[in-house]
């Protein structure tokens, strides 16, 4: 049925923003049917739904975002949580790459992406109340460490929660995904042990963050599997620099060493340029394992052989599982874990 529009007379005097009672009677409905039909057309007949789905076209009327979430009681928001100062997140392309995930799995929502993120020095309450406060219809939270209490409090809200990464308290029942970081350590032990290196230690990551304490198990385990001996463990904090220093101290105390697993690609590029500094080659003299799969190269263009860890797939996953939160609320989520795959490049193979 083809419906005919009239435009109200305020509308035709050039009134910019047409109002809802504007809407309403262009359509010939009443206010609240008109409501109703723009906020999911709930005791709407098809023929008042089509004649104010008209009208929104022929006015060009933009709902009142705030009007709505009265009615709704949805904010047409939901927020990224990154508990990281903001040098690190602008530099670290898993950043990059986890906000990219979530803005493609809202894509065919309304929902709008917030990003928080913490300042040096900030504690987690003053985030904690923005998202108490009704800001946001859900949160994404990644990159979490022990010290931060997400979990707990979030979990007390009823806040649609996901988190990127198991959190600490898996009692909370708050949905995640993850990669399978025991996995991925246990084949970085394996690989070096199958080409025949022996003498191994790691650049693990902070041990506050569940990832890097299930790769360092996963790695211990690797060499448990492979008869070696566990080699020395220097604590890194994901970036290049940090993994120099790792590196430095790594070899410090077993210059012997002939293979490295570092817990991140920018830890191991940080590896790879220390190894070098110190006049040995790499794969050759020192053979490198990173973690996350970036695609990066060292400065003279080697590959890293790394662990694969699908981060803008995930997130996407994370994004899809936090809509499903928030419109199925109350509804158990289970978690997603995504499997581990070495990648093998030319820091390990000559």
């Amino acid at each position: 049925m083809n419906q005919k529009i009239t435009r109200p007379a305020a509308v035709r005097e050039g009134r910019p923003n047409p109002t809802l009672e504007d809407l309403a009677s262009a359509a010939g409905v009443s206010r609240s049917t008109a409501s109703r039909a723009i906020n999911g057309g709930s005791k709407v007949s098809a023929q008042a739904q089509a004649a104010v789905d008209a009208a929104i076209v022929a006015l060009g009327y933009t709902p009142n975002r705030a009007a709505r979430s009265l009615v709704t009681r949805r904010t047409g928001s939901v927020a990224l949580v990154i508990p990281e100062p903001d040098a690190r997140v602008m530099m670290d392309p898993y950043f990059a790459a986890v906000i990219t995930g979530v803005n493609q799995s809202l894509r065919d929502t309304d929902l709008q992406l917030v990003l928080l993120m913490s300042r040096a020095g900030d504690d987690s309450s003053r985030t904690l109340r923005y998202l108490r406060g009704g800001h946001v219809d859900g949160a994404i939270v990644v990159s979490h460490h022990r010290a931060d209490d997400w979990v707990e409090s979030l979990a007390s809200t009823g806040l649609p929660t996901v988190f990127i990464g198991r959190p600490w308290d898996g009692k909370s029942g708050l949905p995640f995904v993850d990669l399978d970081n025991f996995e991925g350590g246990r084949l970085a032990a394996r690989h070096l042990a199958g080409i025949g290196r022996t003498r191994l230690g790691t650049v693990a990551g902070p041990s506050d963050m569940t990832a890097a304490v299930d790769r360092l198990e996963g790695w211990m385990q690797g060499l448990k599997e492979a008869g070696l001996q566990p080699g020395p463990v220097v604590y890194g904090d994901f970036t290049t620099a940090g993994g120099a220093d790792a590196a430095r101290s790594l070899l410090a105390r077993a210059p012997e060493l002939d293979g490295v697993f570092a817990a991140s690609d920018l830890m191991a590029l940080g590896v790879v340029d220390l190894v070098r500094g110190m006049k040995r080659r790499v794969p050759e003299d020192v053979a490198v394992v990173g973690f996350d799969n970036h695609a990066i190269l060292s400065a003279d263009g080697l590959g890293l052989t790394t662990v694969a860890h699908p981060v803008a797939e995930m997130a996407a996953a994370a994004g899809r599982l936090l809509v499903n939160a928030i419109e199925n609320q109350g509804q158990q989520l289970e978690p997603v874990i995504y499997p581990a795959e070495l990648v093998v490049r030319g820091s390990t193979s000559g």
